[in-house]
């Protein structure tokens, strides 16, 4: 077990130091180096490009085909103003920091100079996409691999990649590298797929990262529905099988064996105790919810044992200054990408929500598999991610600090008018709010609970959060557009919507920046944070408003 250990410390240091050594352009992120050296943690080295045929997020470290354009990474101005969709091609950046930056530290002095090295940095950057992928394994004393196995997550009903986020971060805080940690997704309504098809993107997906890391294994978590559909994959080949060495079961279905034969940690939160996965170490969190058995500390230690033979060195999130973030953006609750949507990153004002500057950090168009990224920020500011999808209807997405370098940022969204966010009644005097948290709210549990407000009202309840309701999703507006706050029942069709709710609270909306609208979550038990969060209100006749609070 100590020779063991030793070797797997190893591997991450050797894939660490390879991947600072051979980064590509395709790799390199938006915006120019922050006033400082960036992390070395792989995690801050790249962003999230994606693969169309296999349904999900590949490599952070894999080439991204749009933003290298150089007729688009602009070290000049970026034209002030709306920007259209036809006017930037589809996945590639239009960069504001860098211009910003550059042009503030030009003089006559030192132009030339600047220009020079910028000229040799890239030259380099030529000459380091032509070395090949690095290999993520080392040789021990008998010459014998030991690579890193691939890590995928898949998601259950109405979920994405973004319920692993905070566990992908806490993994990378380890030394666990971001490229070998990826998510599945898929039409949890089975509406635009069929689980032949989720089955057949899955081996891709295995098959493309086994060859990349070079390991001749994978290891997966799945999480509800994705339970079902991973054991029956698991079952129903052998091939599938053996390409698995282990399997992580979050609160889902039961079994009398082992999956595929496969090695399997069962993971319970609260519900029938005598749940099992037979064979299986079968693990119970009696106090945590659904969703919260997904991203829980106590999850993450327990798998993180399970799949490396070792405890982490930490479960919290380790704070990186300076970070990287990339993603997609995906209808609800679909996933069906969001293509041909024009994406702005603002850094905004915390105390405020105003937007911090005259043009946004980052500007791209969104392509056919709704992939964004990676794009330079800083851990500990606050960014808005705003869907233009025409001039009269955008969609303004807002998150805590990010605090450590993140690919898995998933930007949930609805076209105008469509899906669950059809049913929200707008109007010019008042805004809307959607909030989120991969976590359960617990409205109805008194001290032991969550509270949840805005501008000084509770909206958490019994009525309208039961803990049963496994409610993270919350829907915030003025029913009736009467200018009254009633929260003495649930809002349908939202309520009748498994995990999420509504609720009828009036919020005035005001001109852009005049007065923010105030956030604040304290989540329930001890060692949780509160989080405030504030954000412009907007008018809900033309923007949307989502807020996505730490689950952790």
């Amino acid at each position: 077990m100590v020779r063991g250990r030793a070797r797997s410390r190893a591997v991450r240091e050797r894939w660490n130091t390879v991947s600072r050594d051979t980064a590509s352009p395709g790799a390199a992120p938006h915006g120019p180096e922050p006033h400082g050296p960036a992390s070395h943690n792989p995690a801050s080295r790249g962003g999230t490009p994606h693969d169309p045929a296999s349904g999900g997020t590949t490599s952070p470290h894999a080439a991204s085909p749009g933003w290298v354009s150089p007729g688009w990474v602009s070290l000049g101005r970026v034209s002030p103003g709306p920007v259209s969709p036809g006017a930037v091609p589809a996945g590639t950046f239009a960069l504001g920091v860098a211009s910003r930056e550059l042009s503030t530290r030009r003089s006559a002095s030192r132009g030339s100079v600047v220009l020079r090295r910028l000229l040799t940095l890239l030259s380099a950057l030529v000459v380091l996409c032509a070395l090949p992928a690095p290999a993520l394994a080392v040789e021990d004393g008998a010459g014998s691999a030991d690579p890193l196995r691939p890590v995928i997550f898949i998601h259950g009903s109405s979920g994405s990649g973004g319920q692993f986020e905070t566990q992908a971060r806490r993994l990378t805080g380890n030394g666990f590298p971001a490229a070998l940690i990826e998510t599945h997704e898929y039409d949890s309504t089975f509406a635009t797929t069929t689980p032949e098809a989720v089955y057949a993107a899955l081996d891709a997906r295995i098959d493309r990262l086994l060859e990349r890391s070079g390991a001749d294994r994978v290891d997966l978590l799945a999480h509800s529905l994705g339970t079902l559909l991973t054991q029956s994959y698991l079952r129903g080949s052998p091939a599938r099988a053996a390409k698995v060495a282990h399997y992580v079961n979050l609160d889902g279905r039961t079994s009398p064996d082992l999956p595929g034969g496969v090695p399997t940690l069962a993971v319970w939160g609260e519900g029938d105790p005598s749940r099992a996965v037979g064979g299986a170490r079968n693990v119970y969190f009696t106090g945590q919810g659904h969703t919260e058995t997904v991203t829980s500390e106590e999850t993450f230690a327990e798998f993180y044992r399970f799949l490396h033979g070792e405890a982490p060195r930490t479960t919290r999130i380790v704070p990186e200054l300076y970070i990287t973030l990339s993603g997609r953006a995906l209808l609800f609750p679909s996933n069906v990408p969001v293509e041909g949507v024009r994406l702005e990153i603002h850094r905004v004002d915390p105390l405020t929500g105003a937007r911090l500057g005259s043009r946004p950090e980052a500007v791209q168009v969104l392509g056919a598999d709704g992939a964004w990224g990676p794009v330079r920020a800083k851990g500990t500011a606050h960014y808005e991610f705003a869907l233009v999808w025409d001039e009269h209807s955008t969609h303004h997405l807002y998150f805590p600090p990010f605090e450590r370098s993140d690919h898995l940022v998933r930007l949930l969204t609805s076209r105008p008018g469509e899906g669950v966010s059809g049913q929200v009644e707008t109007g010019d005097g008042h805004s809307a709010l959607t909030v989120t948290r991969q976590k359960e709210w617990w409205g109805d549990q008194g001290e032991a609970g969550d509270t949840l407000s805005v501008e000084g009202t509770q909206l958490l309840n019994a009525a309208n959060t039961p803990r049963a309701k496994r409610t993270i999703g919350l829907f915030a507006f003025d029913a009736g557009s009467d200018r009254v706050t009633d929260l003495s029942a649930p809002l349908s069709p939202f309520f009748e919507t498994p995990f999420l709710t509504g609720v009828d609270v009036y919020l005035p909306a005001t001109s852009r920046w005049s007065r923010p609208l105030t956030l604040v979550s304290r989540p329930r038990g001890e060692g949780g944070r509160t989080d405030v969060l504030r954000v412009p209100a907007w008018p809900s006749s033309t923007d949307r408003i989502s807020v996505q609070f730490n689950d952790h």
